[in-house]
């Protein structure tokens, strides 16, 4: 046996001073993704969501009616309502003051157990203690019982005591806090994220007056909401833009098995659906039970409403969940005493009892809808049976690409000149156009990663097209058995080929245009790759500025006047400029030091931060209204800079 010495037992030892202990909200800071999903952005901005929650809460109690949010200098955020102000008084278990209790406990505040809170966004009870836990500075205000208290904390730690500093006759609560740039990548806060966040939650709330200002610049930007719709409002503004089919829109208020359910919806032209869910005013991304009991109830009714009217016949099958989605925009609202959600985060709502909820609301209501409303219900079946047909034919049409797939083999489309690795993470794809751009990329590029696939001339608008149409188009069928991904129901991502697929086409006009159809395709059937961030634009240049034999090539007008004022200070000789109209212009050599050598050349990664607003604006772009698309030109054409990214 090998002889074990006491240095060894230190290096190797495991005893009980190995066992850490995090104590107050230390755990948070270790690891924050737990909280607020990750250091990034979107966990920045939910910082702003979980002081909001508290004020939103107060409002769904019915003690508040107004909640404003400001932007300030140095990346400070205030937050204020008018409710009842967060208790100062002593708590009975921690012996500090209520205040400092819910800002420094994990799992403190009013909505365990008590009567404080019928409904509630903050279930977990983490929210404004993970924001003082997170950020360099927090300071907290109340007015209550006729006076205003304040304290102060850093780190999730207070550095000051409770103390009373006037009189106020007013209630309310104010939360000022300053993000940790020790815990956070970048400290930038979007104003128009948050402006679209309050904006919605200003529809969810009505009768709440939200405000918003911007004080990082001068003059200060300041918008106010105020909706009394409710979500029916907030549907007419999500299909705006768009022709709705049906005059009368949906909508229900009412409440069964404790849970209050709201629904709104409306058929539109549209191939696209659009579905909103929330839970206590918290937008829950990834559905859940709520979302889940209105199809159900949507699909059934529907059916034996057409059954009852004749509109399907005996020897139809049923409208499939799918055939009554097409075109149809809905918001889904419930308000529940314990709700449950997976992850801190709320992304999806669990509750099994909302289902049934939603499903006995909506079909009770949506029946009664249809029979007052008989020539709207005749529309909506007709467009559900004409989404049914073309459904039959996409899935034939998808089979066939499928097929097609399969057979092919790694030999793929013809004019696929595919790279030799089969390695995904280092492959990459250059969707080209035209004959001479594809024969100086292949040339030029590194055949054992980098496949190049021609295109011929503008591929088809799929924006207005059904999934038939579309497969029927030879080049998105190459594009598709190219992937390896399938399309629709079968898109499968693991089965991707490329991890980089790189839209490479010339600057000008015809070459921008390309571009944006396949925009439009990869945003509308291959989101899931613009999500994984595998969507890629190339930056060939636009200038080759020569010298004798000094060869510099600009890649924007900026960059063509530095380099010019660069050489003009050390050379009389004016030098050659070339202006590439495409790149068949440039030779292999050229194309793959500009544009194709990983260690030289510049790719702009495609990512779309808010889906909604994007979707708008490739309706408004792609769609076939014109009145729509003159008046956003109109509107953006001074400030845009590039309108495909």
């Amino acid at each position: 046996m090998k002889k074990t010495t006491k240095k060894q037992n230190k290096k190797t030892g495991y005893t009980a001073d190995d066992i850490y202990v995090l104590e107050g909200l230390e755990p948070v800071r270790q690891r924050p993704g737990m909280y607020i999903g990750s250091t990034g952005p979107d966990g920045l901005h939910h910082l702003i969501w979980e002081v909001l929650d508290n004020s939103f809460d107060e409002c769904l109690a019915g003690y508040a009616n107004e909640i404003k949010l400001t932007l300030l200098p140095e990346n400070r955020i205030k937050c204020e309502d008018n409710g009842r102000g967060i208790p100062v008084d002593k708590h009975a278990k921690t012996k500090k003051s209520a205040l400092e209790t819910v800002m420094t406990t994990l799992h403190a505040g009013g909505k365990f157990g008590s009567e404080a809170y019928q409904v509630a966004g903050g279930l977990h009870g983490v929210g404004v203690s993970v924001v003082c836990a997170l950020s360099k500075y927090l300071r907290a205000e109340v007015c209550r019982d006729g006076f205003k208290y304040c304290q102060e904390y850093a780190k999730g730690k207070p550095k000051t005591k409770v103390k009373k500093i006037g009189k106020c006759r007013q209630t309310g609560t104010v939360i000022i806090f300053e993000a940790d740039p020790e815990i956070f990548e970048e400290i930038k806060f979007n104003s128009k994220k948050i402006f679209n966040h309050l904006r919605q939650q200003a529809y969810l709330t009505k009768g709440v007056k939200i405000t918003i200002k911007d004080e990082r610049s001068s003059p200060a930007e300041s918008y106010s909401f105020y909706f009394e719709g409710g979500i029916a409002s907030y549907v007419k503004y999500l299909v705006r833009g768009r022709t709705a089919i049906h005059s009368n829109g949906f909508y229900v208020s009412a409440e069964k098995a404790h849970i209050l359910t709201e629904v709104a919806f409306q058929y539109t032209e549209e191939i696209e659906s659009m579905e909103e869910g929330f839970a206590n005013n918290i937008y829950t991304g990834e559905g859940g039970t709520h979302l889940t009991g209105f199809r159900t109830a949507l699909t059934r009714t529907l059916n034996d409403y057409a059954r009852k009217q004749g509109l399907l016949k005996e020897s139809d099958s049923n409208l499939s969940g799918e055939d009554m989605r097409e075109g149809l925009t809905v918001v889904v609202s419930v308000k529940l005493r314990n709700p449950q959600f997976e992850g801190q985060t709320k992304a999806k709502l669990g509750n099994v009892e909302a289902k049934a909820a939603v499903d006995g609301v909506v079909s009770e209501a949506l029946t009664d809808f249809l029979e007052r409303n008989p020539q709207d219900a005749r529309i909506i079946i007709e467009k559900c049976v004409l989404s049914a047909k073309a459904r039959k034919a996409a899935k034939a049409a998808r089979q066939t690409v499928l097929r097609k797939g399969i057979l092919g083999g790694l030999t793929l489309p013809g004019k696929l000149a595919d790279c030799s690795s089969r390695n995904p993470e280092e492959s990459e794809i250059y969707i080209v156009e035209g004959d001479s751009a594809a024969g100086s990329s292949k040339q030029g590029r590194d055949r054992r990663f980098q496949a190049i696939l021609p295109l011929r001339g503008k591929i088809l608008n799929i924006e207005r097209a059904r999934l038939d149409k579309i497969l029927s188009s030879k080049e998105i069928k190459s594009l598709i058995i190219a992937m390896g991904t399938a399309i629709a129901d079968d898109f499968n991502l693991d089965k991707l080929r490329y991890q980089r697929i790189v839209i490479m086409t010339d600057a000008d006009v015809d070459g921008s245009h390309i571009r944006t159809l396949l925009l439009t395709l990869f945003f509308r059937y291959f989101k899931p790759i613009i999500d994984k961030g595998y969507l890629y634009i190339a930056q060939p240049p636009l200038y080759k500025i020569q010298l004798g034999k000094s060869i510099e090539y600009a890649y924007t007008d900026g960059d063509k006047v530095e380099i010019l004022n660069s050489i003009s200070k050390k050379n009389k000789i004016a030098p050659s400029i070339q202006m590439y109209k495409g790149l068949g212009e440039m030779n292999p050599d050229e194309l793959w030091k500009t544009t194709m050598n990983p260690e030289n050349r510049i790719l702009l990664q495609v990512n779309v931060e808010d889906a909604a607003e994007a979707d708008k604006i490739f309706d408004t772009l792609m769609g076939q209204e014109v009145l729509p698309r003159k008046k956003f030109i109109q509107t953006h054409a001074k400030k845009v800079k590039n309108l495909d990214i």
